[in-house]
C-alpha cells in the first residue's frame, strides 16, 4: 500500500510537470513557473520517497538488527534540501520579473492548467491520508502534507492569472510567486526537522508516551516503571521499559508478567518493538528523568 501511493504520487508529479511546462510556454506565467517548479520537486521527493519506502521495508539483517528504517529521514533531509534550493530560485525568477513588469498572456489557458493540476492533486491527497492512517509511513505522510499544501497554491496562482488578466497589475504574478516560494521554505523546514528527528532519534511525543505508561500501569501486578524509552524508524517504533514488580515473584510469574504487559502494548502499538526488564518493586536505582510511578 504504501508503494503504491508512491508510485501514485510520482505520476501525478510527472503529469502536471508536462502539463505545467507547457502552460509556462504559452503564458510566460511566473506563478505558473512557480507551480511548475513545485511540481518538479514534487517529481524528485516522489520518487526519492518511493526509493527509500522500498528500501526501509527491507527487513531487518545481521548488520541492520534495528531494521532499515531510517533510510526514509535520510531520503526526507534531501527532500527537504532540494526543496529550499527550489524556493531560492523561484525567488531570483519573480525577482526578475517584478523589475521587467511583463503582462501575463493567455491566461485563461493558465487557469484551466491549475483547475486541473487542483483536482487531480485533490484526488491523490485523499488517498495519500488513507494510506498514512493505515501505515503511519512517515515518507508519504510528509508527501501529502506538501500535496495538501499544493491544493492551496494551485488555488493561489489562479487568483494571481485572474487578477493580473482582469485589473492588468503586472506585479501581482511575481507577488503571488514569492508567497509561494517562502511557502515551499517553510515547508522545507518542517521535512527536515521531523526526519532530523527520527536520525538523532529523538523520544516519542509525550502523549504517545503517556498511552504507554497508562496502558503498562493497568496491569494489577504492576508497581511500576521507569526509564521508559522511545524512537522512531520509518514505520517502526521502539520501546525500552523496567518494569517495577513484586520483589516476591518468582522469575517465571515477574516473566509471566512481563509478557501480558508486552501483548497489551503491542495490540495498541502493533507497529512497535518492544523490550522489557524486569526489576524488584524498591530497588533503589538512579532512574532518568522521565519517569511513571503509581
Amino acid at each position: 500500500m504504501m508503494k503504491a501511493a508512491s508510485l501514485a504520487s510520482v505520476a501525478v508529479a510527472v503529469t502536471l510537470v508536462a502539463v505545467k511546462g507547457a502552460a509556462v510556454v504559452v503564458t510566460g506565467s511566473v506563478a505558473v513557473l512557480s507551480g511548475l517548479i513545485d511540481s518538479a520537486i514534487d517529481a524528485f521527493a516522489s520518487m526519492l520517497a518511493f526509493w527509500s519506502i522500498r528500501e526501509s521495508l527491507t527487513p531487518a539483517d545481521s548488520d541492520h538488527r534495528f531494521g532499515h528504517g531510517k533510510i526514509e529521514a535520510l531520503a526526507a533531509v534531501g527532500q527537504a534540501a532540494f526543496i529550499a534550493g527550489s524556493a531560492v530560485l523561484l525567488v531570483f525568477e519573480a525577482v526578475l520579473a517584478l523589475f521587467r513588469s511583463q503582462p501575463v498572456e493567455q491566461t485563461t489557458v493558465g487557469i484551466v492548467v491549475m483547475v486541473f493540476s487542483m483536482l487531480l492533486t485533490a484526488g491523490l491527497v485523499a488517498f495519500q491520508r488513507f494510506v498514512v492512517r493505515r501505515t503511519g509511513s512517515m515518507a508519504v505522510s510528509a508527501d501529502c502534507a506538501h500535496y495538501a499544501g499544493d491544493v492551496l497554491m494551485n488555488l493561489g496562482i489562479i487568483a494571481s492569472l485572474i487578477v493580473s488578466a482582469r485589473f492588468g497589475l503586472n506585479w501581482t504574478d511575481p507577488a503571488f510567486a514569492l508567497g509561494i516560494a517562502a511557502y515551499l521554505l517553510v515547508n522545507a523546514f518542517a521535512v527536515a526537522k521531523r526526519a532530523l528527528g527520527q536520525l538523532i532519534d529523538a523520544e516519542l511525543p509525550d502523549d504517545e508516551k503517556r498511552k504507554i505508561a497508562d496502558i503498562v500501569l493497568a496491569s494489577p501486578d504492576v508497581v511500576g516503571l521507569h526509564d521508559l524509552r522511545t524512537r522512531a524508524s520509518g514505520t517502526r517504533w521502539f520501546v525500552q521499559l523496567h518494569l517495577e514488580i513484586c520483589p516476591d515473584f518468582s522469575l517465571m510469574k515477574a516473566h509471566a508478567v512481563a509478557d501480558e504487559v508486552e501483548r497489551r502494548l503491542n495490540e495498541a502499538f502493533p507497529h512497535a518493538e518492544i523490550l522489557i526488564h524486569q526489576d524488584p518493586a524498591g530497588l533503589r536505582e538512579k532512574i532518568p528523568e522521565w519517569s511513571c510511578e503509581k
